[in-house]
């Protein structure tokens, strides 16, 4: 199990860089709402990672891909076209940076989130863990090498919360500190959201491009 868990360690740091949700969560920890948007936004954020890895979990067992004396030829291909999509985003990203000197352009939806009510904080959470293209793709990425390694009993389900917990820290990491250190955890906190602010593109950049180039290498590995 020790191997596994290695082997997606990786993935689950790719979830946790994300700068956009990660500023949502510092934006909502200073609203009025912080106590029960926050903790909202970060439970849907694990949740919909749990549902998403469960998924293929379940898939890959009732396919009998762990069974076998080598992965399925499908896992890797999926692992092929995931590292390409993030090639791809690595590509958009760094177009779509900001000029120098250009104020960083945020999504839209940021400046409502005062507006924000407990469910709707909880469905983004969910959104931003479950659909976001970068973290669906590094969670079926891992899922898939969970359920490709042939572990049995809980022990696969023991990887995948592993991979939860450690994709979840940068989310649920501020909640936790704002809600035992209160007001005085703010100024790290605005800080922390300044610096993902301005720096958004070159992190997502250099993230996509070696997470990437290792999910594409892995794939193209077991197929030839």
């Amino acid at each position: 199990m020790g191997e596994v868990v290695g082997d997606i360690i990786p993935q689950a740091v790719g979830v946790a860089i994300s700068p956009v949700p990660i500023i949502a969560t510092i934006l909502m920890l200073f609203t009025p709402r912080a106590r029960t948007n926050a903790p909202a936004f970060a439970v849907g954020w694990v949740l919909a990672l749990i549902v998403v890895g469960a998924i293929v979990l379940l898939v890959s067992d009732a396919s009998d891909t762990a069974s076998e004396e080598t992965p399925s030829d499908i896992v890797f291909l999926i692992k092929v076209l995931i590292g390409l999509l993030f090639i791809f985003l690595a590509y958009r990203q760094w177009q779509s940076r900001p000029a120098e000197g250009e104020e960083p352009a945020m999504p839209g939806w940021m400046s409502t989130i005062e507006s924000f009510t407990p469910a709707k904080s909880f469905g983004l959470g969910a959104l931003l863990a479950g659909v976001n293209p970068k973290n669906l793709g590094l969670t079926l990425a891992a899922a898939a090498a969970i359920g490709q390694a042939g572990l049995d009993g809980v022990d696969p389900w023991v990887v995948l919360i592993i991979f939860v917990v450690l994709g979840s820290l940068t989310i649920a990491g501020p909640v936790i500190y704002y809600l035992l250190a209160g007001a005085s955890a703010e100024r790290t906190l605005d800080t922390m959201k300044a610096w993902l602010v301005a720096n958004n593109a070159t992190v997502m950049t250099v993230l996509f491009v070696v997470l990437g180039a290792k999910i594409l290498g892995d794939g193209l590995g077991g197929l030839l």
